[in-house]
Formats: C-alpha cells, structure tokens, sequence
C-alpha cells in the first residue's frame, strides 16, 4: 500500500504541536497537579467538541470509546504529566521513545501487521535519534517518572493499535469527541481524590490550558485519529520521534538552551528513521 504524503504531512502535525507539552506546563502551569492539568487538558475539550456534533456513541462503542478514551488520554495523559513533572524532558521524551517498538509487536498479534526489519531498525535508529537529541550527561533517573513515563508508551501503543482495529461508523471529529470526553470523564475522580485543591489561576495558566487543550487535544487528536485510520500502526508511531525534536527547537528558540553537535545528528537521525520507517509501505 503506497503512502500518502498528505496523510503523512497532516498526521505529523500533530506530534509536533504534542512537543510543545514540556514547554507549556513548565512555564505556564508550574507547580499545578499533574492530574489536574490532564483532566482539564482532556474533559473540557471533549464536551466542547461533543456539543459541536450532537452524537453520543451507541452500542458497543460506549464501551470502545471509554476504552480508548483512557488509552489515548485518561491514563496516558495522567502518565505524561507525572513523568513530565518528576524528570528532565530528555530522560521523559527518551523514555517514551519506546512506543514505536511496542505498537510492533502489538501490531503482530492484534492487526497481523507482518514484521518487518525495516521497520525494527527505524524504530531503534528513532530511538537513538531521541536519545542524542534530549539525553545530557546528567541526567537524573528518577524510578517513579521513569515507570510512568513508560507506562503512558505502552498505554498509547495500545490506543494507536486499537484505534486502528476499531473503525467507528462517525466521523473523525465526533469520534475524538468521544474519546475526549470518556477520558476526561475518567480522570475527575482521580484528580480530586489526588489533587483536590484547585491552584490559584492565573491568565498564564488559563492561556497553557487553552492551548493544551484546544490546540494540542481537539485538534491535534483528530489530525491524529486520521492517520490512525488510513496508515499502518507503526508508520503512525514513528512520527511520534517528532515530538522531542519540537520540545528541543523550542527550548533552543525561546529558553536559550543550547543545540550541540550531538543533538544535530540526533535530529538528523530521528527525519531518517521517520523517512526510513514508511519505505516498506512505500
């Protein structure tokens, strides 16, 4: 099956803008409750997008959108924000950088997706590529955000495998809304029970959650959706690489950190195994 580049172009849009979630909850929602950044990320977008297209799911999709509404947002999410608050981004993106290699496998048994050793060696060459890019000599291994940060790879090579098996009969938009909502849904009562004082609000804060949630969630998520539908499991994956690469450009742009030698091979690394990983479609 040969690749689209619109489909690929408008799937990558999405990870990119997910590598402004370091930037954004640093600096603008500092000191917040990782839970209740990824509830209000999630619950208030959802409702939002759910009023636009008037259609609750029916049948077995109220289960399948509770259940990738918690793979791809609920639990993921939850995992993002604490492996994002407990370690350096590099060690969080590197670890994270695992899922192409984990939606592989799932693809194997779920989808019968064949595997290929192109796409093995893209997904470790994507994962070195990472790792030159955001990984410093001190770089502090936290377990707690290390195991979270793993946990959320596993849970969104589950949502991506699954989401390509389960094709609804809605569009993309109501789907996301779906799925936005039921995760949403599932993390009020964690975020109250973990984090039930609100933080005082700011105009700061209620700018990064707008653009977390608006930009980086309903949008980004149907781009998403999008190429989950009409592309293979692990070509969708790979971008995912795309996401380091926007945190370390917008560290370097607007924080004045440094880009060495050593992080330009990673990103030249990580644009080869993405272009790398579709070939065996192509």
């Amino acid at each position: 099956m040969k690749i689209r580049a619109d489909d690929l172009l408008l799937t990558a849009i999405a990870p990119a803008i997910w590598g402004s979630t370091y930037i954004v909850s640093t600096q603008f929602l500092a000191g917040w409750p990782p839970m209740l950044v990824a509830m209000l990320r999630a619950l208030p977008a959802g409702l939002v997008m759910l009023l636009a297209v008037r259609q609750l799911p029916r049948g077995i999709w109220w289960l399948r959108a509770f259940v990738l509404g918690a793979l791809n947002f609920s639990f993921f999410w939850a995992m993002l924000f604490i492996s994002v608050y407990r370690l350096p981004g590099g060690v969080a993106a590197t670890v994270g950088a695992v899922q192409p290699l984990i939606v592989i496998v799932l693809a194997y048994f779920l989808l019968q997706t064949p595997i290929r050793a192109a796409t093995i060696a893209a997904a470790l060459a994507g994962l070195c590529g990472v790792a030159l890019l955001v990984l410093t000599p001190n770089a502090a291994l936290d377990p707690i955000g290390v195991a979270a940060a793993l946990a959320g790879a596993v849970s969104m090579a589950f949502g991506t495998v699954l989401g390509r098996r389960w094709q609804p009969p809605v569009s993309l938009l109501t789907l996301t809304a779906w799925q936005l909502t039921a995760g949403g849904l599932l993390l009020v009562p964690v975020a109250l029970l973990v984090d039930p004082t609100l933080p005082q609000v700011s105009a700061a804060n209620l700018a990064g959650l707008a653009w977390l949630g608006l930009i980086g969630a309903a949008l980004t998520y149907v781009l998403w959706f999008r190429g989950v539908a009409r592309l293979e499991s692990s070509v969708v994956s790979s971008l995912g690489f795309l996401s380091p690469v926007t945190a370390v450009t917008l560290g370097w742009v607007f924080l004045d950190q440094t880009l060495t030698p050593t992080q330009i091979a990673g990103f030249v690394l990580v644009i080869g195994s993405i272009w790398f990983g579709q070939r065996p479609r192509g």
